[in-house]
């Protein structure tokens, strides 16, 4: 059994990240005899400079990206499958909004610490897409933290002060250094780069090679 460091740099409002993390786990069932994996989660915000009361989706894709309504509902419909095909079913947004995730960063800094992260990651993915959930909102955020069992009091101090921010910058920048600028951006063992939403099986093969690299070592 060789066991991996998997790092992932995601955000909590993007929904290849989502897709690449049911990905992984597809990967890491199919090779469950062979590794395994410590998965640490890393902050990057897809709209750091997004204000408080977020943006209509539609109009901050159509400005981001330079496309209409079509091709908008046509990317959420494509994303909407590959969802379904990993065993993660998207909200039916049809738009909303798009929110600053600064805080939930915070949050998941800490829950590191108290070995909840993962945990609370996948609550936030589902606040966001499944409950069209506002993931800036300390009321929110709150609540999804009570969820995974993590301490509300404690959450509560953190959003009402600085409370891991630098932290949370310090990251942002160290990855922005080593070149990621999109995500998800899945980096096994501190040296190898898998980019984006993989199909299970992209995840395995990369998986299985590095492995076997490892035992030769």
């Amino acid at each position: 059994m060789v066991k991996l460091q998997i790092d992932i740099v995601s955000d909590v409002s993007c929904p290849w990240c989502i897709i690449g993390y049911n990905s992984l786990q597809l990967a890491l069932s199919q090779l469950s005899k062979e590794v395994s994996a410590d998965i640490t989660w890393h902050p990057f915000e897809l709209n750091p400079s997004m204000p408080a009361e977020g943006q209509e989706v539609n109009e901050h894709l159509g400005q981001k990206y330079g496309i209409d309504t079509a091709q908008i509902e046509q990317n959420r419909a494509a994303i909407k499958q590959r969802g379904l095909d990993v065993g993660y079913e998207f909200g039916h947004r049809g738009g909303g909004r798009i929110y600053n995730t600064f805080d939930a960063h915070r949050l998941l800094h800490w829950a590191k610490q108290e070995n909840k992260q993962t945990e609370l990651k996948l609550a936030l993915f589902d606040l966001y897409f499944k409950e069209s959930g506002n993931p800036s909102d300390h009321h929110q955020l709150l609540n999804t933290v009570s969820k995974v069992g993590l301490d509300t009091d404690i959450a509560a101090a953190i959003l009402s002060a600085d409370t891991y921010a630098e932290d949370v910058r310090k990251e942002q920048q160290h990855y922005q250094t080593m070149g990621i600028s999109s995500v998800p951006a899945v980096i096994v063992n501190n040296k190898h780069l898998i980019s984006g939403g993989q199909p299970a099986d992209v995840f395995a093969n990369a998986l299985r090679q590095i492995s076997q690299e490892q035992a030769q070592a």
